[in-house]
């Protein structure tokens, strides 16, 4: 019996290796690839701010290493985000084996649903979040004050901002797996709702910059979304 445990234990190391490791590799292939492309996904991403920035100030780069270093991290991280449906299928080709039926039937959509929402969080920071908060905050600056942003700061900005948004993006899916599991009901989560909201504005100071706006504009959505995570829940319920 210890030799069979041993032997299974082994094997399970074997699966989870082999997942890692086809996870970097397609993180790493599709980085080489986006590499030459490295100046262009930059500029498409400091649009939203480049966009709303007087005339004459332009972002800047205070370090002599930062015109290489700033797009080279964006792109893994684009080489990350683009492998997500990937790793996600490594995941599941891992624990597939070890759920019933009737949890594959509903692991593989909870995985699918929750990539593309993530997704959706990101494309919602970029398109609708970045233009109100870029718009606030170069209109807000002193009359006497050259706006000119360091490239490697607003890269750190953005990156948290869109990780903020794309897992609070999560919710209706935490949610559904919270009542489907016998957790918490929907009913209990509804008599909870002011508590919600004061934890979206929690979530919100913890996650984004240390600006009003950025948390205003993460609460909401999350709020939002807690709404459609209980309609969505009431579902499975029945």
């Amino acid at each position: 019996m210890k030799g069979n445990s041993e032997q299974t234990i082994y094997s399970h190391l074997l699966e989870l290796r082999k997942a890692v490791l086809c996870s970097i590799t397609c993180i790493f292939v599709i980085t080489l690839i986006l590499i030459p492309f490295s100046n262009e996904i930059y500029n498409f991403v400091a649009s939203p701010l480049i966009a709303k920035l007087p005339d004459g100030s332009s972002m800047i780069a205070t370090e002599v290493a930062s015109p290489f270093f700033a797009p080279f991290k964006l792109t893994l991280c684009c080489g990350i985000f683009f492998s997500m449906p990937f790793i996600l299928f490594q995941v599941w080709t891992f624990i597939a084996p070890g759920l019933y039926k009737s949890e594959k039937r509903l692991m593989l959509p909870i995985l699918i649903s929750s990539s593309l929402l993530f997704y959706l969080g990101i494309l919602f920071c970029y398109h609708s979040v970045f233009p109100i908060l870029f718009s606030f905050f170069t209109s807000s600056a002193p009359s006497n004050i050259m706006i000119m942003t360091d490239i490697n700061h607003y890269l750190n900005f953005i990156l948290k901002l869109f990780f903020a948004f794309g897992v609070s993006f999560e919710i209706p899916i935490a949610t559904i797996l919270l009542v489907k599991s016998k957790i918490i009901t929907t009913e209990k989560l509804s008599s909870n709702r002011p508590y919600v909201i004061i934890f979206a504005f929690f979530v919100g100071m913890l996650l984004t910059p240390p600006d009003v706006i950025s948390q205003i504009l993460l609460a909401v959505p999350i709020c939002f979304l807690f709404e459609i995570g209980l309609v969505l829940g009431k579902f499975f319920e029945k």
